[in-house]
């Protein structure tokens, strides 16, 4: 979130994702590390929003079978001509790359960042 505030990288989303990121924030899983931060699932999701260039994604082909809606990932990266995807989604890390796209854990992507 800092390399976006501070411009090193430009945040893509949809209305899709962010529902869904939404969605799953709301979780019990997540709630005790919301109450810790003091934020909730949407004000964590806003603040993201604010960050992303919101899009509308590309249309493809099914990808990731056992869980489509991971395609939404794949398909708002073609459409932002991403330079890589970053996700902690098993689905999509084992894909490692999709139409060129590399596909990173965030650390990763951090690793790359501080290295350029």
């Amino acid at each position: 979130m800092e390399a976006a505030r501070s411009g090193t990288l430009q945040l893509y989303t949809t209305p899709s994702l962010l529902a869904e990121i939404e969605d799953v924030l709301q979780r019990p899983k997540f709630a005790h590390r919301l109450s810790l931060a003091g934020v909730t699932a949407r004000n964590l999701v806003m603040g993201y929003a604010a960050l992303a260039r919101l899009i509308e994604p590309a249309v493809i082909e099914p990808v990731i079978l056992p869980d489509p809606d991971d395609d939404a990932v794949l398909a708002c990266a073609v459409a932002a001509q991403a330079e890589a995807i970053v996700s902690g989604d098993a689905h999509l890390l084992d894909l490692k790359q999709y139409v060129g796209i590399p596909i990173l854990t965030a650390a990763q992507l951090l690793t790359r960042i501080e290295h350029a």
